[in-house]
């Protein structure tokens, strides 16, 4: 079971992650029960398969809102786990510009722009997805297990032709050499 908010109190400048199902929607929590996030159409509490469509959308909007509204039903936690790799920005800039792109419409990529590469920019001012990274990775693990799987076939494959055509060689050099002999005798 995901942690909720009971496990820790989030604090100005937190990364909010917010489990969706076969995804995580991120927030930014900026204080008085409010997060900042970036939010296609598809977006909201509860949202699960509906927010798949995000992949479809090329647009999202900035949205400061109670974070209980954001989150809805959902498991959530803070997750600052960059912080080991990065040093947060000062957290009065970071709140900052996160007031400053409410209400904006923005450029939305799953891939290269969304929520969570808004928000890791804003704390970090390096916009990263580990979500993303570890898709990417998954598939790249899987393209690799069928690219060795493929090599092992074919070599296999290539191990039965040249067993294949040893024998062919051995059955040749046998039966062919006598038959030879045979019409030479004739």
């Amino acid at each position: 079971m995901a942690p909720t908010l009971y496990d820790k109190k989030p604090e100005p400048g937190d990364l909010i992650e917010i489990f969706r199902g076969n995804y995580q929607h991120w927030a930014l929590y900026v204080g008085d029960g409010f997060v900042v996030h970036l939010a296609p159409p598809s977006e909201g509490p509860g949202a699960r398969a509906n927010s798949m469509m995000s992949v479809l959308s090329d647009k999202a909007k900035v949205k400061k809102e109670e974070i209980w509204d954001v989150v809805g039903h959902d498991q959530w936690c803070v997750n600052n786990q960059l912080d080991e790799k990065y040093q947060v920005r000062p957290i009065h800039e970071i709140l900052r510009e996160a007031q400053a792109y409410v209400d904006q419409e923005m450029p939305y990529c799953v891939f290269r722009g969304n929520c969570e590469h808004f928000v890791t920019d804003l704390r970090y001012g390096k916009a990263e997805s580990r979500q993303v990274r570890q898709a990417v990775e998954t598939v790249g693990m899987a393209e690799s297990r069928q690219v060795r799987q493929a090599v092992e076939t074919v070599g296999m494959a290539a191990m039965v032709g040249f067993g294949v055509l040893a024998v062919a060689g051995i059955a040749a050099a046998i039966f062919g050499g006598g038959s030879k002999k045979k019409n030479e005798e004739k």
